[in-house]
């Protein structure tokens, strides 16, 4: 069950096998069904999960009800509300399964507990976050400087293992469109 974690944990650092099983132990394996959420608007995030099966999808609502999908997670992928785990607040988001999931969680305690004991893994975790703020940076940069089909082809290009995984009303509210004008962009890519 942990081999795939310890895969990736092992690309940024490296870990004694005593290190590893105190991280192991500080993990909890949840298996959880599509359409189910981890976390809604108002609750405070406990947890950060890496994805061992499934798709869930992060996004919040604005006060029209509209969706805007933040993040896909698929496997070998963490999926967490960042600023309600590391502040201890209200999260503003949803994370929702998109398709049956198993995951390992860690809750805030025992991460705490984990950069006391193995200082190695702040690092880990810096990494994981710069990663993340640059694609989100190229992301924001794309959603000011692309038109929606050149958003579409790159989110096609890019992640080509989620676009069969998720339903297409999803991935325009993702690339930043109504599920309508995707498929008018759809169709006229399709004419070309």
């Amino acid at each position: 069950m942990f081999n795939q974690l310890d895969a990736s944990v092992a690309r940024f650092i490296q870990l004694t096998a005593e290190e590893l099983e105190l991280f192991h132990s500080l993990l909890q394996f949840k298996k959880i069904k599509k359409k189910q959420f981890l976390l809604q608007e108002g609750e405070v995030c406990d947890f950060e999960a890496y994805l061992l099966k499934g798709c869930c999808r992060s996004y919040y609502l604005d006060k029209e009800g509209t969706e805007t999908i933040l993040l896909f997670a698929v496997e070998d992928w963490w999926v967490s509300d960042l600023s309600s785990f590391s502040e201890q607040t209200p999260s503003n988001m949803f994370i929702e399964t998109v398709e049956d999931c198993e995951m390992l969680l860690i809750n805030y305690t025992n991460k705490m507990q984990l950069f006391e004991q193995v200082p190695k893994f702040e690092k880990f975790y810096r990494l994981l976050v710069q990663r993340s703020l640059g694609v989100l940076q190229k992301r924001f940069y794309a959603s000011v400087s692309q038109t929606a089909e050149e958003r579409y082809l790159a989110f096609m290009e890019k992640y080509p293992h989620i676009v069969q995984r998720v339903p297409q009303h999803q991935i325009a509210r993702y690339i930043g469109v109504s599920p309508e004008f995707l498929s008018k962009v759809r169709s006229n890519m399709y004419k070309k």
